[in-house]
């Protein structure tokens, strides 16, 4: 089994143990305090109901998002946060512990996930492992604590109360984020360094008002009882509304990106299915590189619509491949594609990309020099692994002016594994 496979199938056994350890305590012991098992488990249902199919890493290129595979319910997040943090229910102290804790956050979880499973689009069994993992750790780091009395004998119920409980989140967050990375770099064999901080940098959007809602939750709840859950799901829930709207813009761009990219094709200017492999190896190349998620994004739409100039041309270049064409030719074209792309209302910066392309890769943007070697690569590869190792030795040997060598390394260290998402042939390093 490659060690991948090996890590990934760790975090779900891990996963399941402590799921299977949750039912198994809270059938052993009994559930206490059923009404707060209830009122969360069907705040953490009705959350997952809610889900929506957009991915949470919006700065992420959309290769990247189909791996991750993942489809936010920040309202089943937070009561599931919550619920692991609840000390006490309107000045009652509680004591559901840890393993009833999982337990109902699973049952709830998967009670709420049951239809979108049948329609096809549920989660990932990576993002359920993580949930299950992490509000264990949550529950694990506040349960003990709170029912010794360490926590109301050394801090009260004060502010005090208020930060612990914002610091455990914030571990808690970490610990996800670590979770993601490691799964998403035993999937994709990408650098775990740029994927941690792509993973971080989101939870300063939705991930930073998931964490402040259920820190809200657990002291609403602690004061007033459980008729403050409603009342305070509410501003996530507007807040989803409106993160889901932002993510339909950028959906409804990207498509319009990819139509784009497109016409290429439909014209007969580039063979089919040549804008979809640049890109999606250029995102693997890009990733290996350690680019943020910002900038992967950046680099793949410009490596989408990175020959939309051919549209401009009078006379098509045979086969599409701008590779073997004269450098003053080569420029031509970029440069009229970085028109054209300008006036689709396309970001500046893809049209940076995409007019830079055919620069000497001294004077070029990483992702311009990026764009320039994975499309070379797929203009000259052909079928079968002698044609593609003949098209990166050529790159090899253009590393002096055309191609950066470390691109030209990284793109040879992607292919080794496989290709850019599974569109390119595997050729030996």
């Amino acid at each position: 089994m490659r060690p991948g496979a090996v890590t990934v199938a760790a975090v779900r056994s891990a996963a399941l143990l402590l799921g299977l350890a949750g039912f198994g305590g809270t059938l052993w012991y009994g559930l206490d305090e059923p009404g707060n098992a209830l009122a969360f488990g069907t705040l953490i249902a009705l959350g997952e109901l809610a889900r929506w199919g957009a991915p949470l890493h919006m700065g992420a290129p959309s290769v990247l998002g189909e791996l991750r595979g993942s489809e936010p319910a920040p309202l089943a997040a937070a009561g599931a946060l919550a619920y692991a943090l609840l000390g006490t229910s309107a000045g009652t102290a509680t004591t559901h512990g840890v393993l009833q804790t999982v337990a109902v956050v699973v049952a709830a979880g998967l009670a709420g996930i049951v239809p979108h499973i049948a329609r096809g689009r549920g989660p990932g069994l990576d993002q359920l492992a993580r949930r299950v993992l992490t509000v264990g750790f949550a529950a694990l780091c506040f349960q003990p604590l709170y029912n010794s009395g360490a926590v109301t004998e050394h801090l009260g119920q004060g502010p005090a109360y208020a930060l612990f409980l914002v610091l455990l989140l914030v571990l808690t967050a970490l610990c996800d984020a670590v979770l993601a990375a490691l799964t998403l770099r035993a999937r994709t064999g990408f650098p775990y360094g740029p994927l941690l901080r792509d993973e971080l940098r989101a939870l300063l959007g939705i991930g930073s008002a998931v964490c402040a809602t259920g820190t809200v939750m657990a002291l609403g709840v602690a004061a007033a009882g459980l008729w403050a859950l409603p009342v305070l799901a509410v501003p996530l829930l507007l807040t989803q509304v409106s993160f889901r709207r932002y993510a339909a813009v950028r959906t409804v761009n990207r498509q319009t990106i990819a139509s784009l990219a497109r016409a290429t094709e439909i014209a007969g200017c580039t063979p089919p299915g040549h804008a979809r492999r640049v890109a999606a190896l250029s995102a693997a190349v890009g990733r290996e590189l350690g680019l943020s998620g910002t900038e992967l994004t950046v680099l793949e739409h410009a490596a989408l619509m990175h020959d939309i100039g051919q549209l401009s041309l009078v006379d098509p270049v045979a086969g599409g491949a701008t590779a073997l064409l004269p450098p003053e030719e080569q420029r031509r074209i970029a440069l009229l594609g970085g028109e054209v792309v300008r006036r689709t209302g396309v970001p500046e910066a893809v049209a940076v990309v995409v007019e830079r392309q055919a620069d000497p890769y001294r004077e070029q943007p990483p992702a311009a020099r990026i764009v320039r070697a994975v499309n070379a690569y797929d203009d000259l590869a052909g079928d079968g692994a002698g044609a593609a190792l003949g098209a990166l030795e050529r790159l090899r040997l253009g590393t002096a002016r055309d191609y950066h060598p470390d691109v030209v390394e990284c793109l040879a260290r992607v292919l080794a594994r496989g290709g850019g998402a599974g569109v390119t042939p595997a050729v030996p390093g």
